[in-house]
């Protein structure tokens, strides 16, 4: 089983890698809608939707984005303000509710409104970020990566007390600790060779923390599901929510905090419309 990941893992990595270094921008967004749309596609299995409602529910998300991306290119700001502040409050406000209570969310519509939320800013800051700068997506997808495997070999290793034992049983508290001082070597790198403030690591910490939440979320949701995995797509990981669940959940964050000035506007500009209407 060992094996099997690690050879997909190294598929993955030549091929995204490569798709991430040469494909001009209007491609690498069009490879991002395909992911995106499979991991629609996804959701939609997880949510017991029906054959023809899982075609229709995929194929909005894949009609949407080509929409934008090739129809009105000069939307996709405006989009991507509007879906990362929806984003933000989902993961910071909603998902600790879920989390700590774990209800069990039987209403499609419910479900189908969860996905988009989780699915669509993602595939959006994962073009975005690569236009603002290609090492922003890099660094912070490794952030989410180094966690993700430091938690799973110290878990593996060292874990005792269960995270969450009701949602995944395989996460432990040794686990979290492991991430967490992986990414402080790794941030404190980071801010010593790009001549940043040590207070820089805390971002890395809470983008971790988040890549974890985004993580026990999909564990919820397939445990809801009653299946492992969001799909059998990649050998050895499961389908693509299985290895993005960590991104969807952490990157709007960074995507938000990068463009604070804009929301910060945003708010003025509600604030004198509504205190002068």
């Amino acid at each position: 089983m060992l094996k099997t990941r690690l050879i997909t893992s190294l598929v993955l990595f030549l091929t995204i890698g490569a798709a991430y270094v040469y494909l001009p921008p209007l491609y690498w967004a069009l490879l991002v809608l395909a992911v995106t749309s499979i991991a629609a596609w996804e959701w939609a299995g997880l949510s017991k939707f029906n054959k023809p409602f899982s075609f229709i529910y995929s194929g909005f998300v894949l009609l949407l984005g080509l929409f934008v991306i090739l129809y009105t290119p000069q939307l996709m700001q405006i989009v991507i303000v509007w879906a990362v502040l929806a984003s933000t409050i989902f993961w910071l406000l909603i998902v600790p509710f879920l989390l700590a209570f774990t209800p069990t969310i039987n209403n499609r519509f419910i479900m189908a409104v969860l996905g988009l939320i989780v699915i669509i800013p993602f595939g959006l800051t994962m073009i975005a970020l690569r236009e603002i700068n290609p090492l922003l997506l890099v660094v912070f997808a490794m952030t989410v990566w180094i966690a993700d495997s430091a938690a799973y070999f110290a878990g593996k290793r060292f874990g005792k007390h269960k995270l969450a034992s009701s949602i995944s049983p395989g996460k432990t508290w040794e686990g979290v600790l492991g991430a967490f001082f992986a990414i402080s070597i790794y941030a404190s790198l980071l801010s010593y060779l790009a001549h940043q403030s040590y207070w820089f690591v805390l971002v890395f910490l809470g983008v971790m923390a988040l890549s974890i939440m985004g993580d026990l979320f999909e564990s919820m949701i397939k445990r809801q599901a009653d299946v492992k995995d969001s799909s059998h797509l990649l050998p050895g990981h499961g389908g693509v929510l299985d290895r993005v669940d960590g991104l969807t959940s952490s990157l709007p964050l960074v995507m938000f905090l990068l463009t604070l000035p804009i929301y910060y506007n945003l708010y003025l500009y509600i604030k004198a419309v509504v205190f002068h209407a």
